[in-house]
């Protein structure tokens, strides 16, 4: 049977919520996993709910933490799965390398720095414009800068 990794996506809760905080990760990398069974417990300004395994398969990769804050639409698990329906979520590190293989977990070039809408909000509201921050240290899921990062990062500034 032939498996490929995918990439979850934070779900949509309708045209005003654009993103959810992680409360809770049932789940972690090595873990099988059947299609219906509780991952996450997500919230929205407007709900809390259980995020449910699109299929079975393998837990490959968590890249979320509770207390993030994540776009909807953004990758925050990976499962390796045999479901050809889901195929359209293929990684695509899978796509690439021609089979499921997890990402390496490598620091990012300041370049290519991905924030994490609550970390974005932080720097705005601190007056800063986060694509010009070079020297954060992103230590959020994936590699990404979350809010933390950007507390760390004020803090560390008006020493």
């Amino acid at each position: 049977m032939d498996t490929f990794l995918i990439d979850v996506p934070m779900p949509s809760m309708g045209a005003t919520v654009n993103e959810l905080t992680v409360i809770a990760v049932k789940t972690q990398p090595g873990e099988a996993v059947k299609k219906g069974q509780k991952l996450a417990e997500l919230e929205s300004d407007k709900s809390v709910f259980e995020f449910e395994a699109p299929c079975d398969g393998t837990i490959r990769g968590v890249l979320v933490k509770a207390g993030d804050v994540i776009a909807s639409g953004a990758p925050f698990l990976q499962i390796e799965t045999a479901d050809a329906s889901l195929r359209h979520l293929e990684s695509k590190a899978t796509a690439k390398a021609g089979g499921a293989t997890a990402p390496a977990a490598a620091p990012m070039p300041a370049a290519a720095l991905v924030w994490t809408p609550r970390a974005v909000k932080l720097a705005q509201e601190a007056g800063l414009d986060h694509t010009q921050i070079t020297d954060i240290e992103a230590t959020g899921p994936g590699g990404r800068v979350s809010g933390d990062d950007v507390t760390r990062y004020l803090a560390s500034r008006k020493s």
